[in-house]
């Protein structure tokens, strides 16, 4: 019965998603139903040919975003959108050793301790024995003391080699030799010190590395669990929960590489392939570590899965913050897409993909150029500029689906969200441009870090 409602709910997203993607190709008029749609004009006699030129120029650089697209419709139609509990495959007490590693700078130490405490408890009633839970922080944080707590302060002293900088540095610092206490057939689950595990990430965990296929995993995050903290941040976060269940899973599923990079938390690594990769990097691997760690380990041959199972996050509590984020994001991806130490040919689509979103600020400014100077284009180019937009309006409506419980909100409340998604889209869009833009001119080479702890908002 259960497997045959996730059925039943997988096609009928399938349906809404292709019918999204009809009615905005008939009303935008690329399936040209009336002939009278078609635009007669002549765009060099009308608006002169460097104007002209730049017209089309502008509506070219929509297709940079063509290949994530492409993965992100893949991964939501072919894959299971609406997953069942996930079920054990072999016994906890079978699973390997995993440490699950938590790197902070020691600013927030109540969220740290709080967050501990609750995920080991929640490994332990899932059933998992072989685990410890180590927190790597700049600053001591004088963690409970318990056989499955291990508390790592970096030395203020401590250098790389290649003189990786924060979280690099701390993640690098793990795997010396003189601080490493685990073996190369051990796990590490990466989290950031706000993310919370669910007994289904756990049982996705174990079946992941009872399964020791590939040397690196990564699942679903949600953001609007517990109490929404801004609604607007985690509304336009929805699009990143529709882009781990399109985007990431259809690559790590399909193709077992990470084309298009993946996140910095519910990372899950063998202690051997994490080290032969390692996180000393430079600076070029110190602002956007995880994209760059990714994609090394990427041209070194090996492999990635999609692990079932979702975590919890908070999306930012601040616009402030939230723009900062994605600056820093765009920086550091930037940097390793013009790193010398990652061949090109394994950053060709991430290429495509952070120059979609640095040209963004042009791309953007079809919707009013497209309306005030209208030109004729080919009507498979049109088709094609419809439907990446129709697939990024579904993903914000999608994200809420996954991420808003109708039982929770109730139907009302749960409607209103997505439809606030589709409403914050424009907002979403110019607070993209703003980081964009700061990104781009702003000061480089800077590690932002976003407040994760909502009691002090609570007390102010």
């Amino acid at each position: 019965m259960t497997i045959m409602r996730s059925t039943v709910k997988h096609i009928l997203h399938c349906c809404f998603l292709v019918t999204i993607i009809i009615i905005a190709e008939i009303y935008s008029g690329a399936i040209r139903i009336d002939e009278n749609s078609f635009i007669t004009i002549d765009p060099r006699e009308a608006y002169g040919d460097i104007w002209c030129a730049a017209l089309y120029f502008l509506r070219l650089l929509t297709l940079l975003t063509l290949p994530q697209v492409l993965f992100n419709f893949c991964g939501l139609i072919f894959y299971n959108a609406f997953p069942d509990k996930v079920v054990l495959k072999g016994s906890p007490l079978l699973a390997p050793f995993i440490c699950i590693r938590v790197v902070t700078r020691g600013d927030f130490p109540d969220l740290v301790k709080t967050n501990v405490m609750r995920n080991m408890n929640l490994c332990l009633d899932t059933g998992l024995e072989n685990f410890l839970v180590e927190v790597v922080t700049d600053k001591a944080l004088n963690l409970p003391k318990h056989r499955r707590i291990r508390e790592v302060v970096v030395p203020k002293q401590y250098k790389t080699k290649s003189g990786a900088l924060f979280k690099s540095r701390a993640l690098q610092y793990c795997l010396e030799d003189s601080v490493n206490i685990l073996n190369n057939n051990d796990w590490i689950v990466h989290l950031d010190e706000e993310t919370l595990l669910t007994e289904n990430s756990i049982r996705g965990i174990i079946n992941f590395v009872l399964d020791g296929k590939h040397q690196f995993g990564q699942g679903l995050i949600t953001y609007a669990n517990e109490n929404v903290v801004n609604w607007l941040t985690t509304l336009a976060d929805s699009y990143r929960v529709s882009d781990d269940m399109g985007k990431l899973r259809f690559q790590f599923k399909f193709f077992h590489k990470p084309f298009f990079s993946w996140k910095g938390s519910y990372v899950v690594s063998q202690v051997a392939a994490e080290r032969d990769v390692s996180f000393d990097n430079g600076i070029d691997g110190s602002i956007a570590e995880d994209c760059y760690f990714a994609m090394r380990a990427f041209s070194m041959g090996y492999t990635f899965n999609f692990i079932d199972g979702e975590m919890y996050e908070k999306s930012p509590f601040t616009l402030l913050d939230f723009i900062q984020q994605r600056k820093r994001w765009l920086q550091g991806i930037l940097l390793v897409v013009h790193s010398k130490g990652v061949p090109h040919k394994y950053k060709s689509l991430l290429c495509l993909s952070i120059y979609s979103w640095v040209t963004m600020p042009l791309s953007a400014s079809n919707i009013i150029f497209a309306a005030l100077y209208p030109i004729p284009c080919p009507q498979f180019f049109d088709v094609i500029c419809t439907f990446i937009a129709a697939v990024n309006i579904y993903m914000y409506i999608f994200g809420v689906i996954k991420s808003f419980s109708v039982y929770r909100f109730g139907l009302a409340k749960f409607i209103l969200c997505a439809a606030g998604a589709v409403c914050t889209i424009p907002i979403n869009v110019i607070i993209e441009n703003i980081a964009v833009v700061w990104g781009l001119f702003g000061k480089k080479h800077k590690f932002y870090v976003v407040q994760k702890d909502i009691r002090p908002l609570v007390t102010v």
